[in-house]
């Protein structure tokens, strides 16, 4: 597993030349993990962290994909003091619930190959504060895709809400490539609603789930934007 460090507080966890990321956030009472990466990859990630000198205390995950979640069961047995949080409307996803609610575009979900077994500790909502980070709620990937703002330094980990990978996209924007994250995505227009409300947070680092961090994105966003409008 590669690491390395963008701004103050971002560490990031990469596999497969970065083509698979999860993010360490720094806080005063430890680090917050941000996504599981895939089965298999709890020692690493656990590595990096005693590398680091300082405890995983927060485990969020962004989405119910297996390369986001796919080691959280191993990881939450390694750390069961540690605090776990799903979206309220993404835990269904997880447990590998795939209906829809009643106001929700019926196109359907990508299911996690495996489900978790782990319970959340707490479930997020909008707004919230999550350790040092701002929750968002960002559907299109997943229709319970959660987002994570840090107003320390402003930067902005999506998971798949967007990604780097081949450049930046939003979520079902085809990048030939780094396809996949388009290929596994709900619903596109939803996604794009998503993309256009972090796009208003001015947002300094961009850290997606897929492909490398981008500094001052604004404008690389502002363009996967107006490509996703236009296909």
């Amino acid at each position: 597993m590669r690491t390395s460090t963008h701004g103050e507080y971002l560490v990031r966890l990469s596999r497969f030349f970065g083509t698979f990321n999860a993010y360490l956030v720094w806080d005063e009472d430890g680090l917050t993990l941000i996504d599981a990466l895939m089965p298999g990859d709890a020692k690493a990630i656990l590595k990096v962290a005693r590398q680091l000198g300082a405890p995983i205390v927060r485990i969020g995950i962004t989405h119910a994909h297996f390369d986001h979640a796919g080691a959280l069961d191993a990881l939450h047995a390694a750390l069961p003091e540690s605090e776990v949080a799903f979206g309220a409307r993404e835990s269904r996803f997880l447990t590998g619930d795939l209906s829809l609610d009643p106001d929700e575009p019926e196109a359907r979900p990508k299911p996690m190959d495996k489900p978790c077994q782990t319970k959340p500790t707490r479930l997020l909502r909008d707004h919230e504060s999550f350790g040092p980070l701002t929750v968002l709620i960002v559907p299109g990937h997943t229709p319970g895709h959660v987002a994570f703002f840090d107003p320390r330094d402003r930067t902005l980990i999506v998971g798949d809400a967007m990604q780097a990978a081949g450049g930046v996209a939003v979520a079902g924007s085809v990048r030939p490539l780094f396809p996949f994250p388009a290929l596994a995505t709900w619903h596109k227009p939803s996604a794009v609603e998503s993309a256009r409300r972090m796009r208003a947070l001015n947002p300094r680092r961009l850290a997606t789930g897929h492909g490398p961090v981008v500094e001052n994105p604004g404008p690389a966003i502002d363009r996967a934007i107006e490509r996703a409008e236009g296909a």
